[in-house]
């Protein structure tokens, strides 16, 4: 198949240009300023008036299969994030059962392969318990482990020193971690418990899942990350403490540790728990208005080197439960693009910036090769946005299997009009052509 997509303001590079892009099967075969016409038997895409951009690389979704497939499955979030312009994403290993064996690692795999619209890769699981099968993750095909410094699903809470040690030591492969120091968040809940017992307000939450509780464990990580001289990514940074935790005066290249932020921690604030409840308790929490904007600010000071979406699904029924009983998460991949884009239009961040940190940075971080920026012989993931066409979130066009979004009846200002993933017209105006799946990521390390 060839294509030539004519008329569209390119941003790439930290430059935007308005200029065509010429793909055939699933590379990018010419880029040019201006307009161009097309060739026979191509098909002629016009683009005038929208936005091409490297489509999203999201290195943090829970797509909540196996196990959980009541919440999500890898078949309707990659779905969901390809009509946010998401191309590739990383999955998390906190499924049930937990991907603590290269054996259940390898059924995602197998799985995303028949199902996954969107290109895919998925963590390594750490536990207290399975350092030797964590040694045998290959990183040339696995994006890379990850350690749950805080409480999670299963056997995934890795509080044992002497594991941390023997991961940050022998491991070649990136290290993730969630950083939340659990003794101070038990702490925290037995104090909540005695004020208000199990009908602890939801505001209580930052409070209970403390700045001290992240700033902590996030020491502790790259304490240990600098010791071994590990290669450390810290997860959705939620604090302003935290941020200064990084450096920017260094190449990114030779960073040995970098962070990341969501897009929860980059919207939202306490001041939202009185409308939104339980519907926006993630982990690590939403915390003040200072932490969000210092947080934003590490993403412009490149303190912080990506941008993903934690995507978390769970059903309406789960999250309206009470406070310890309502789980943490929520579903995020349709979305995060529209919400950085809105955050273009206030001011906040610049296009630029944001495939700086969705597409160019993830790519760069993870060793990606020939993705996440729009060069001749890269791959052909791309997205098509109209900055200028607003649309309001509903039910109706909610495309995860839990069906509600922490955005509902939000009215963007940007939709994504159609994704590319491999050269393939994966998504465009609302249709999907699901008649060729995305590709395992492949890692240059």
């Amino acid at each position: 198949m060839k294509r030539l997509i004519s008329g569209a303001h390119i941003v790439n590079e930290n430059k935007i240009f308005k200029g065509f892009v010429r793909i055939e099967n699933d590379l990018i075969t010419e880029i040019g300023e201006g307009k161009a016409e097309s060739h026979p038997g191509e098909e002629l895409i016009d683009a005038y008036g929208l936005y091409l951009i490297p489509g999203m690389i999201d290195d943090q979704v829970h797509f909540r299969e196996p196990g959980l497939t009541h919440k999500g499955e890898i078949y309707t979030e990659a779905k969901a994030a390809v009509a946010g312009g998401i191309t590739s994403y990383m999955e998390m290993p906190n499924t049930v059962p937990n991907a603590l064996t290269q054996e259940l690692l390898q059924d995602k795999y197998d799985r995303a392969s028949e199902v996954s619209l969107a290109n895919y890769s998925f963590f390594m699981g750490a536990s207290n318990d399975n350092l030797d099968e964590v040694l045998k993750t290959d990183p040339k095909k696995v994006c890379g482990v990850k350690i749950f410094m805080g409480a999670s699903t299963g056997n995934m809470l890795v509080d044992n020193r002497t594991t941390l040690e023997g991961i940050f030591s022998g491991s070649d492969m990136l290290i993730a971690t969630h950083c939340e120091d659990e003794q101070t968040i038990r702490d925290n809940s037995a104090r909540a418990k005695a004020q208000w017992g199990e009908d602890v307000p939801i505001e209580q939450h930052p409070v209970i899942r403390s700045a001290e509780a992240c700033y902590k464990s996030s020491s502790l990580a790259m304490e240990l990350a600098t010791k071994h001289n590990a290669r450390l990514h810290i997860l959705h940074i939620s604090t302003a403490k935290e941020t200064e935790l990084f450096r920017n005066d260094i190449p990114m290249e030779d960073k040995r540790i970098t962070a990341e932020a969501c897009i929860h921690h980059l919207w939202f604030t306490d001041a939202d728990y009185a409308k939104k409840g339980t519907h926006i308790k993630w982990n690590p929490a939403v915390k003040s208005i200072e932490d969000r904007n210092a947080v934003r600010q590490a993403i412009i000071e490149d303190r912080i080197d990506i941008i993903a979406t934690d995507h978390a699904p769970h059903t309406l029924e789960e999250k309206s439960n009470k406070y310890f009983s309502a789980p943490s998460g929520g579903p995020l991949v349709q979305h995060a693009l529209p919400a950085l884009f809105d955050m273009y239009h206030d001011g906040v961040f610049s296009l630029e910036k944001i495939v700086e940190k969705t597409s160019h940075k993830p790519a760069r971080m993870f060793d990606i090769p020939d993705r996440g920026f729009i060069r001749v012989g890269y791959k052909a993931d791309l997205a098509l946005v109209d900055l200028n066409n607003g649309w309001t979130v509903s039910d109706e066009n909610i495309l995860y299997k839990c069906g509600w979004s922490p955005f509902n009846g939000h009215q963007f200002k940007s939709t994504v009009i159609g994704t590319f993933v491999n050269g393939h017209k994966a998504y465009w105006k609302g249709e999907f052509d699901e008649s060729q799946k995305g590709k395992r990521l492949a890692f240059d390390r």
